[in-house]
C-alpha cells in the first residue's frame, strides 16, 4: 500500500476512510466500508464502529474485522458499484430460502427480512455446511408433508404428530413445560429439521423487532429459528415457546418458509388452517371439550395439563365456542394484568460453550464435530465457521462436553 492524499472528489461528499499502515494512509469509499461490514456478523463490533467515528482503521483491524465477517478484504479496495452488485447478488442467492411475507398469527405486526437478515444469512450458511461436510444427510420427509391436507385439522396434526415419532399425549405427559419443549426439539432434530434458539450475544445480530420466529428452506436441513425473551404479550416464556415452535414445525410441513409473529393473547385468530392443527397437537378438541371453563382458575389448571399458557387455551376455547368473546377478552386481560405484575426475571448470559450450542442447536453441532474428527474440517475451521470465534480451539473439548 502507498500513501495518498484524499481525493474527495473522486469518493463523492462522502468522507473516505483512511487505511493506516506502516506511516501510510490509503483512501477508501466510505460506502465500500459501511455496506461490506453493515450486511456482516461485525457490524456492531468496536472497531468497526470507532472507525467510523474516526474515518481511520489500521489495516490490521480492517484485516481481523474481514476475516470475522469471511470477506475478502482486497473487496474493500474495489469501487462501490462493483461491491453493490456483489452484496445484491450474493443477497438474493442467500435469502432464495426465505419468503420476504411474513407468516403473521394473531398479529398485525410484519417483520422485514432485513430486520432479521443476518440471522437468516447465517443459518443458511450452516445449511450448506452441513451439505458440504455431511454424507450422511438424506432428503427430509417433514417438508411439505402437510402441503396437501389429509382433510381435518385433526387428521393433519396426526400426520405430522406420527412422522415425527411422537405419541398423541407425549407433550401433554411431559412433566413440564420446559421439558415438552426439550422433547419437540429432540424429536425435529432427529428428524432433519434443525433448531436455533435466539441467545443474546451469540447472534449475528440483535432483534430489535417484535418477532416469534422463523423457517428457512432446503430440502435436506430446514432450519427453525426460535425467538426468546419477552415478546410483549403476557405469556410466561417455556409455554409460549412450545405453541411457537409447534407453530414452526407446522408451517415446515405445510411448505411455508417465512419470519414469523405470533401474538399469543389475542382472541382473534388467522389464518386458522395451521393454527387448527398446532391446536389439535397441543390441545385436542376433545380434551377441551372435556374441561371445565367456567373461571380463571379453571383455564389456568388446565392450561398447565397441556403444558401451553392459559392464554393460549383461552384462544383456543374461544376458537372452538367454548367460551364467549366477551369471557375470552376478560380472561386475556386479567392474564395481562397478573403477567405484568410478575418480578421481572434477569436472564444470565450463558458460558460461550453453551451460548453457542444453543444457538447453533444440538444437532447442527454434533454433526459438525463427527466432520471435525472426520478431518473434513479443521478446529481453526470448526472454530470459526461454527461456532462464529465464540469459542478457541483449546475450548472444543468443553464444547463437546456441553453437548452431553
Amino acid at each position: 500500500m502507498r500513501a495518498e492524499q484524499p481525493r474527495l472528489h473522486q469518493l463523492g461528499s462522502v468522507r473516505p476512510i483512511a487505511v493506516a499502515l506502516n506511516g501510510t494512509r490509503t483512501m477508501i469509499d466510505r460506502r465500500v466500508f459501511e455496506d461490506l461490514f453493515e450486511n456482516s456478523v461485525v457490524s456492531g463490533r468496536a472497531p468497526y464502529r470507532q472507525a467510523l467515528d474516526r474515518s481511520e482503521i489500521t489495516f490490521g483491524e480492517l484485516v481481523e474485522l474481514s476475516r470475522k465477517a469471511d470477506i475478502p478484504y482486497p473487496l474493500f479496495f474495489a469501487p462501490h458499484d462493483h461491491v453493490r452488485a456483489q452484496i445484491a447478488t450474493k443477497t438474493d442467492k442467500l435469502l432464495q430460502g426465505v419468503s420476504k411475507e411474513t407468516f403473521a398469527l394473531n398479529s398485525r405486526t410484519t417483520v422485514d427480512v432485513k430486520d432479521v437478515e443476518l440471522i437468516v444469512k447465517d443459518l443458511i450458511r450452516k445449511q450448506m455446511l452441513l451439505r458440504k461436510h455431511d454424507p450422511d444427510l438424506e432428503d427430509n420427509r417433514i417438508v411439505g408433508l402437510l402441503k396437501r391436507s389429509r382433510g381435518s385439522a385433526a387428521a393433519d396434526a396426526k400426520v405430522l404428530v406420527d412422522a415425527l415419532g411422537l405419541q398423541h399425549d407425549t407433550l401433554t405427559q411431559a412433566r413440564t413445560k420446559k421439558r415438552a419443549l426439550e422433547i419437540l426439539i429432540e424429536r425435529l432434530e432427529a428428524h432433519q429439521v434443525f433448531v436455533s434458539l435466539s441467545v443474546r450475544g451469540f447472534m449475528p445480530q440483535l432483534i430489535e423487532v417484535k418477532f416469534s420466529g422463523l423457517t428457512i428452506k432446503d430440502k435436506k436441513v430446514p432450519y427453525i429459528f426460535l425467538a426468546r425473551g419477552d415478546h410483549g404479550d403476557a405469556q410466561e416464556p417455556e409455554g409460549r415457546q412450545l405453541f411457537t415452535l409447534t407453530l414452526l414445525a407446522v408451517l415446515v410441513a405445510r411448505g411455508i418458509f417465512a419470519p414469523v409473529t405470533y401474538d399469543g393473547s389475542s382472541p382473534a385468530v388467522g389464518p386458522g388452517r395451521e393454527y387448527d392443527i398446532v391446536g389439535e397437537i397441543l390441545m385436542p378438541e376433545q380434551a377441551v371439550r372435556g374441561l371445565a371453563l367456567a373461571t380463571l382458575e379453571d383455564l389456568k389448571a388446565s392450561a398447565d395439563r397441556f403444558n401451553v399458557t392459559p392464554s393460549a387455551l383461552v384462544v383456543r376455547a374461544r376458537r372452538l365456542r367454548l367460551v364467549s368473546p366477551a369471557v375470552a377478552a376478560s380472561h386475556l386481560n386479567a392474564l395481562g394484568r397478573e403477567f405484568a405484575a410478575r418480578p421481572p426475571s434477569r436472564a444470565q448470559q450463558p458460558k460461550p460453550v453453551n451460548g453457542v450450542r444453543t444457538y447453533n442447536g444440538r444437532e447442527f453441532s454434533a454433526r459438525m464435530l463427527r466432520a471435525l474428527d472426520a478431518g473434513r474440517v479443521s478446529p481453526g475451521d470448526f472454530c470459526r465457521v461454527v461456532c462464529a470465534n465464540k469459542i478457541k480451539p483449546h475450548q472444543i473439548r468443553d464444547f463437546r462436553e456441553a453437548l452431553g
